[in-house]
């Protein structure tokens, strides 16, 4: 059963831990307590609802600060499961200074929904959402026009949402999108197809998660970072050498030939060949494995490798990576220190962490016009802007939109050792 990862995102209030409360309970997966906790002190009576005596918010909002203050703040992950497929959840706060935290959640997404309050049509916020996931090139995009009660299920006022969605997103990268108008309180077109909204013949919002096609990151090209060198050092048996890891993309099977990738690249004089001999996991030997399993490869050779190091198959259907010390980057910041041209920062691109500087702010998207605002003087918390990157070694990436998980990176601020912002590789 394959795992569909996809992210809540919208303006604040427009009820996006409310319907993921919803589509937990309306699915059956949460518990008896976890309901009784979230059940609000009302008088039990027959003329009270189960929307008016369950705060479907709170089964995502976890932390206390969200629960007193009515809001998301940081992002809130929640597994559940169907007979067709698997779910990972990320709900992410609509609050303006906490769009970085969107960033995180959406990073790994397959699939992004954007609520939009159908009593307020869209908003800055709402744009902002709509081009990071357009960045991040998640593959579809839901926009569900929520709150349908409050306008009595206007067809009307859904068409007119939806018409201004599309004139905004025609210039965004977004392939796949679908529209769904829903009530997430009262569950309509949430698990079930609303009897409410008959003018609405398209598939409720779990229907649309089960069916959606995401393509498997196990059909991408094959990368395999080294994180940690296991050797006879370590107290393992004599004469074992092993690399242990996570697959980011691909397969790997044993016998497979290999390229291992250091500072210098696969390019330069210092690549080097190998093949896979074993592959080892939870201490036991298997015939090959995918992204995203962690593994210990054994090699045929006994070669010099470093954490940070990417192994590549070898293969004429495979493509090999990029390796440079100079890229350009979007970059959305995240820090309340500004980005400005010359400033260095730690760049840590899957296992491996080096310095780097900003060698130009090539420009800013304006998130309501989609205008790039070329040559900006600096980049505040929260903007989004095109950056040209000098790394002190050569990067072994692929571009984002080719290999999401060898095409992102984060900087690191050199004096708080913080994050500063989050970066796709063009």
């Amino acid at each position: 059963m394959d795992i569909l990862r996809f992210i809540a995102a919208g303006s604040v209030d427009d009820g996006k831990s409310t319907l993921i409360g919803r589509l937990l309970y309306d699915s059956k997966s949460v518990l008896m307590d976890q309901i009784a906790a979230v059940t609000k002190p009302a008088v039990k009576s027959q003329s009270v609802s189960v929307e008016e005596e369950i705060n479907f918010a709170f089964l995502t909002d976890g932390l206390r600060a969200e629960r007193e203050q009515g809001i998301t703040i940081d992002v809130a992950y929640k597994y559940f499961s169907t007979s067709k497929r698997k779910f990972i959840i990320a709900d992410t706060p609509g609050h303006f200074e906490y769009t970085r935290n969107m960033v995180t959640g959406a990073s790994n997404s397959d699939l992004a929904i954007i609520l939009i309050d159908a009593t307020k049509g869209m908003n800055e916020q709402t744009k902002r959402h709509s081009i990071i996931s357009s960045i991040l090139h998640i593959s579809h995009l839901v926009i569900c026009i929520n709150k349908m009660d409050l306008v009595d299920y206007s067809e009307k006022v859904f068409k007119n949402i939806v018409n201004d969605c599309k004139r905004f997103a025609s210039r965004l990268n977004i392939k796949n999108i679908r529209f769904i108008p829903i009530s997430a309180l009262l569950g309509d077109n949430v698990v079930e197809k609303s009897f409410r909204i008959q003018w609405y013949s398209g598939r409720s919002l779990l229907e649309h998660l089960e069916e959606v096609y995401v393509e498997p990151v196990h059909c991408l090209d094959s990368r395999f970072p080294v994180q940690w060198i296991i050797n006879s050092h370590n107290g393992g048996p004599d004469n074992y050498k092993g690399y242990a890891g996570k697959i980011i993309s691909g397969i790997f099977k044993k016998g497979n030939k290999i390229i291992i990738s250091n500072s210098r690249g696969i390019n330069g004089n210092s690549f080097k060949y190998s093949a896979i001999k074993t592959i080892e996991m939870f201490g036991r030997e298997v015939e090959e494995a995918f992204a995203p399993m962690s593994v210990v490869m054994h090699l045929c050779d006994d070669l010099s490798i470093h954490r940070g190091d990417l192994i590549v198959k070898k293969s004429g259907k495979e493509s090999l990576p990029v390796v440079n010390n100079k890229f350009d980057a979007v970059v959305c910041w995240m820090d309340t220190k500004h980005l400005r041209e010359g400033n260095e920062y730690m760049l840590q691109h899957n296992s491996r962490i080096l310095e780097c500087r900003i060698e130009n702010l090539i420009h800013k998207i304006d998130v309501n016009t989609l205008d790039e605002l070329k040559n900006p003087n600096q980049i505040g918390l929260n903007d989004i802007c095109r950056a040209r990157i000098k790394t002190a070694a050569p990067l072994t990436y692929d571009p984002y939109q080719k290999n999401k998980a060898n095409g992102n990176f984060i900087l690191v601020d050199k004096e708080s050792n913080t994050t500063a912002g989050a970066g796709m590789i063009c």
